[in-house]
């Protein structure tokens, strides 16, 4: 085992919460990642953060105008709407920027055999309505909903979704009283091909694992995964890609 992963693995034992950023993905052919390697660059902090630093982007403040910063943000083992604002605070951070253009949630995980109900996306949805109130966002959508499942969201919430992601994978075509409802509301109907689970909790478990051998991995438990994008809005171009995740130490 390496420098590197010992040292990590010292750092990561001391930690409760992690922090891992991925900078612009167009960026990784030419760059290498550079984490803190002995324990002179880091003492033993109690959030640890692991980025792929040379890789971050932040955007210039004069071309901010230019591009639209859009984000989907994945609830993974996280029951608190906390991880909402905490999540979009780190992307407004790590991308230099006041405010996102827009933000969509991906459906929160429930127990298998639970349908999705409006009672599991109200926490989440109310911590995007006040960051849109808080000028943290412009507009906010939502993945996956049925017809019913967005109509009763959209009766009850303030601040309306402006969006709703559908996989064509599961049903090929838009569904008729979906496509009727969202042009009746002037809801966007966007296309994904996101599978049902990003990431999940042993998926993440095993990778923590493989890079640093010597570390108890179950006890790390990922919270949330955001994707964000940066597009140039003239030219449709991605200017900038990539991941941000939190996970904690359980009982921490």
């Amino acid at each position: 085992m390496g420098t590197d992963s010992r040292a990590a693995g010292a750092l990561l034992a001391r930690a409760r919460t992690l922090h891992l950023q991925t900078g612009n993905l167009l960026n990784w052919g030419r760059l290498r990642k550079k984490c803190p390697s002995t324990h002179s660059e880091e003492e033993f902090p109690d959030v640890l953060e692991c980025t792929v630093s040379h890789a971050v982007e932040k955007i210039n403040p004069d071309e901010r105008e230019e591009m639209k910063v859009s984000a989907k943000l994945f609830i993974v083992g996280s029951n608190s709407s906390s991880s909402t604002r905490n999540a979009v605070d780190m992307a407004c951070s790590v991308l230099g920027v006041a405010q996102l253009d827009s933000v969509i949630i991906a459906s929160p995980p429930i127990e298998d055999g639970v349908n999705l109900s409006l009672e599991h996306l109200q926490p989440y949805w109310e911590e995007l309505e006040n960051l849109v109130q808080s000028k943290k966002i412009v507009a906010i959508g939502t993945s996956d909903l049925d017809k019913t499942q967005l109509e009763q969201l959209y009766q009850w919430a303030q601040v309306k979704p402006n969006s709703n992601q559908v996989n064509l994978a599961s049903c090929c075509v838009m569904p008729p009283d979906l496509t009727a409802f969202a042009k009746q509301f002037d809801i966007q109907l966007l296309t994904h091909n996101d599978p049902k689970e990003l990431l999940s909790e042993a998926s993440f478990q095993e990778a923590l694992q493989e890079s640093i051998p010597d570390i108890q991995a179950h006890e790390w438990v990922p919270l949330w995964l955001l994707r964000y994008s940066v597009i140039v809005k003239s030219r449709g171009i991605i200017k900038s890609k990539g991941y941000i995740l939190q996970a904690k130490r359980r009982g921490s």
